[in-house]
């Protein structure tokens, strides 16, 4: 196969992004829209449903813990068949699910099995993305990841209405033949040979790479704060309002508007990354903080039309730093190293994810904003990977590493001339 020397920004890269959008929504549409089987759950079962909401978190914690895995085995193989293993995984955990008798059937069987299959397809999708653009990434990666906020309203009422129809045991039967359509997404990666992967060895060298790359460290760092606090109000916000006096049903209804809110920002973020000259970190940090001061400014708000401005503006800034996130880490380690990267980031920022819920009661947790903002600044200023001057095969330059962020200025210099 021939190498090329740089992405191709477009041709077989946009089935690629469609491809994304379909996998978005088929791993974390399905996840986001689970909510409906858990009372299901408590009454078959008759458990708590606090021992029930574990379903739904191994789930998520397999999949961003596994994510190194998939990676290095696309590395390996390519991520045409891990995708499609993942798509057979995590439609066989479905299928396993609809036979459960307890409680930990379902933990081993969504839990652990289709989080495997999740595992084997988000971060390998993703990072394919990655490599077939390089100018258009931001607006790539924000089409990609609009899968997730469509299909989360789409699957609620498709899987109550299943439920309602064939009882949940029947509506698992139908959301695992739906999870097959992964191996479809798969099926859709075509891999890409870049000059650049002949110089960054294998995952082993690869990895080693990486945690000696204080860049890399200070942003991973970064995005598991950003995962702290991001799904802090999905959590707890209907129960904030419902304390406020408001009615369930409206309640949740602002919910809605934050993920429509969240649908918008994606989109115009990915546009801006692209658009703006200059870093995408700063994009970055503008986000971050935005989000920040909307989560800071929730518990104290009492107004009907206060809370309502602050869930389309958590929604749109929260949204918005996602496409931007992935965008960043390719320029930061290079395009050979991106399967190893991500994954190794989606591995520890899951930390942030599963202790912030539990953190926040009473938002407490919001205080970790500032200090997320800091270190977003902090990852503007060249580390000594970005000041070397050695060969194009040393980490500094031809590995990829040392692109960072000074490259980023380079493209955004570039961009703005063309």
């Amino acid at each position: 196969m021939a190498r090329r020397a740089e992405p191709p920004d477009g041709g077989w890269g946009w089935m690629v992004v469609l491809s994304a959008f379909f996998q978005s929504a088929l791993v974390f549409g399905v996840l986001r829209s689970f909510g409906v089987f858990f009372v299901e759950f408590v009454a078959a079962f008759e458990e708590q449903a606090a021992r029930v909401s574990w379903i739904a978190s191994i789930g998520i914690a397999v999949q961003q813990f596994g994510s190194p895995i998939g990676s290095a085995l696309s590395t390996k193989l390519g991520p045409r068949p891990v995708v499609m293993t993942g798509g057979i995984l995590a439609a066989l955990g479905m299928l396993l699910a609809s036979f459960a008798t307890s409680l930990t059937h379902l933990y081993l069987s969504i839990g652990l099995l289709s989080g495997s299959g999740w595992a084997l397809t988000f971060t390998p999708t993703l990072a394919c993305l990655s490599r077939y653009f390089s100018r258009r990434r931001s607006l790539a990666m924000g089409l990609a990841l609009t899968g997730v906020g469509l299909s989360s309203f789409a699957f609620a009422p498709l899987f109550q209405w299943l439920i309602s129809s064939y009882a949940w045991r029947g509506a698992l039967l139908l959301v695992s033949a739906l999870s097959l359509h992964l191996m479809a997404c798969g099926a859709l990666l075509r891999p890409l040979s870049l000059t650049e992967d002949t110089s960054v060895g294998g995952p082993g060298a690869q990895l080693s790479s990486l945690l000696h790359h204080g860049p890399f460290l200070r942003y991973t760092v970064a995005l598991t704060l950003i995962n702290t606090g991001y799904f802090i109000p999905y959590v707890h916000l209907v129960a904030h309002l419902q304390d406020l006096g408001w009615d369930p049903l409206p309640a949740a209804f602002l919910l809605s508007v934050a993920a429509i809110s969240d649908l918008v920002g994606r989109v115009a973020s990915g546009w801006l990354g692209d658009a703006v000259p200059g870093p995408v970190a700063r994009l970055l940090m503008l986000w971050t903080t935005l989000t920040g001061v909307s989560l800071a400014l929730f518990p104290v708000a009492q107004a009907p039309t206060t809370l309502v401005v602050l869930a389309v503006a958590y929604g749109f800034t929260s949204g918005a730093l996602t496409p931007v996130a992935f965008s960043v880490l390719p320029e930061l380690v290079g395009t050979a190293r991106i399967y190893c990267g991500l994954g190794l980031v989606q591995m520890i920022e899951s930390i942030g994810g599963l202790l912030g819920a539990p953190l926040s009661v009473c938002y407490s947790i919001q205080p970790a904003e500032p200090i997320l903002t800091v270190l977003s600044f902090y990852l503007q200023t060249p580390g000594p990977c970005n000041r070397s001057s050695g060969d194009q095969n040393s980490p500094a330059q031809g590995g990829g590493l040392g692109r960072g962020l000074n490259s980023t200025r380079r493209q955004r210099s570039w961009k703005a001339r063309a």
